[in-house]
């Protein structure tokens, strides 16, 4: 039978080579024409192959996370009939967009694992033939937490201490015995990081590699501006719901005029800095693919609400993976919120070529002095990481000084 060798094809100009992201199909697997074989990244995008015809997988070009260059064998499909041509190129579908990457991801946690209780079994003779143990009352209140037996428990002239329930429960695990409501051990597990991880992983690397950062956390009362926002959203009509967010982009583009180097990309290679005048902001989303950083075009010219209704636009595409190169690329400045799980402050990465990222952390009301009074306020600490080749301290440290004020007093998010 013929046989079809399926190169990879052209995928994007000045495109090299592709990482395959995962397999659909395998040796020996049965395919039909347009059935998908396997997603493909670039720099630029993941995209879909689909083989041209039908037949049997006879060979593939390697493992997930393999880069294979532009005209390389991909597949090979034995196919019935006469066939006039032995070697098929892919038509990819449409790209699905790469991102740029901002920060490390935060990590989620494994899925509970249910797990039957196991009862201890015997390590070593009982302390008395008779069943019966001495023990001190903080000893039997420990093995009691532990659900140990101390009739199962060995111990030297049969008064039972901490250390024999150590050395119980060293044995025991060894043995398999694992104490009640104790979590069951997970096997090791070795992750090839491919696709979005590996883009992510060289992506951070770069920037830490490249950028000496520097971090400086400000501690801001967003008391008053939280009330205005609880304000605007009793009386929005049909407009979005506010959350701080655009309320802090408003405050962020009304402070960079007087602060240029924050919005600005730096070209190491050349020893350019290029001061932009829009505010292109990258908004770091967090997706199942991994982090993603669409990008706002023109924030400085949005209200409130134009804001807000961009902001749900382009994290629903980031999530849902319709965004498209152009909305995952460009950024000027970055922002990226960890409020919603807490932290004190962050120390986010920067979004290399970028020179500075900004980190809005959780609110908490404390206690505070406002003149002579005490006063239950909500409080917010503001990171800020930059490139300290280009953006000195003491501008990073005056540019959120600016926010500060403007964040505090915001009324002044309004005023020309």
């Amino acid at each position: 039978m013929p046989k079809f060798t399926f190169n990879l094809p052209d995928i994007g100009e000045g495109i090299a080579e592709a990482e395959i992201v995962a397999w659909h199909v395998k040796v020996g697997d049965m395919i039909f024409e347009d059935q998908r074989l396997a997603d493909m990244m670039t720099d630029k995008a993941t995209v879909e192959m689909e083989s041209p015809v039908t037949g049997v997988v006879t060979k593939v070009a390697g493992e997930a996370g393999d880069v294979i260059a532009i005209g390389a064998m991909l597949v090979e499909i034995e196919v019935a009939g006469e066939a006039k041509a032995e070697v098929a190129e892919a038509t990819p579908l449409a790209p699905e967009p790469a991102a740029s990457i901002v920060e490390d991801e935060i990590p989620h946690a494994p899925e509970p694992v249910s797990v039957a209780e196991v009862k201890p079994a015997p390590a070593a003779p009982a302390a008395e033939a008779s069943g019966k143990v001495t023990a001190s009352p903080a000893v039997r209140q420990r093995a009691k937490e532990l659900g140990v037996d101390l009739t199962d428990v060995k111990a030297a002239g049969g008064h039972i201490r901490h250390a024999d329930l150590d050395a119980f429960l060293s044995y025991g695990t060894q043995m398999g015995y694992r104490p009640a409501h104790a979590t069951a051990r997970r096997a090791d597990e070795a992750v090839k990081v491919i696709g979005m991880r590996r883009r992510i992983a060289d992506n951070m690397a770069a920037s830490k590699r490249h950028i000496p950062h520097f971090t400086y956390v400000e501690e801001i009362d967003v008391t008053a501006i939280e009330a205005m926002r609880a304000d605007l959203n009793a009386n929005r009509g049909t407009k979005p719901k506010l959350t701080l967010l655009p309320l802090l982009i408003v405050a962020i583009c009304k402070a960079i005029p007087q602060y240029p180097m924050m919005n600005a990309r730096f070209d190491d290679e050349a020893g350019i800095v290029t001061r932009h005048g829009a505010v292109h902001l990258g908004m770091a989303t967090q997706t199942d693919a991994g982090l993603m950083v669409p990008v706002i075009r023109d924030a400085q010219d949005r209200n409130i609400w134009q804001l807000a209704t961009e902001i749900t636009r382009l994290a629903e595409a980031a999530r849902s993976g319709s965004a498209t190169s152009e909305e995952l690329s460009g950024s000027t400045l970055t922002i990226t919120s960890l409020g919603a799980l807490g932290g004190i402050a962050t120390t986010p990465v920067i979004n290399r070529p970028e020179v500075a990222i900004i980190g809005p952390n959780k609110i908490v009301e404390r206690p505070m002095f406002v003149g002579d009074r005490i006063e239950a306020r909500k409080l917010m600490n503001l990171s800020i990481s930059c490139d300290h080749r280009v953006v000195d301290g003491w501008d990073a440290a005056s540019y959120v000084q600016a926010l500060k004020k403007l964040v505090e007093t915001p009324v002044l998010l309004f005023a020309d």
